[in-house]
């Protein structure tokens, strides 16, 4: 059984392309990685084992790569899911 965090991730400026691709080649549980507008320059997707402590993967294996300058972490529940699916 999986747990799906999403990570908004503010990057230095011009570093964002970077951090992606950083990220997507180099952390571990990534599912996704997006650009967004607005506060935050990339949303990642993880799934973690329900064993692993999420501050722990947060802090060591996301916040510590190059070019990182702040995260806001969301944790979910309960995934809703269309019929059938």
């Amino acid at each position: 059984m999986m747990t799906a965090i999403f990570v908004f991730i503010k990057c230095e400026l011009g570093h964002a392309n970077d951090v992606a691709a950083d990220i997507v080649d180099n952390v571990e549980n990534v599912s996704e990685v997006y650009s967004t507008s607005g506060q935050y320059d990339l949303l990642a997707k993880f799934q973690l084992p329900k064993e692993m402590d999420i501050g722990t993967f947060v802090t060591k294996s996301v916040q510590t790569r190059p070019h990182i300058r702040d995260t806001f972490t969301v944790i979910t529940f309960s995934p809703f899911l269309p019929s059938g699916k």
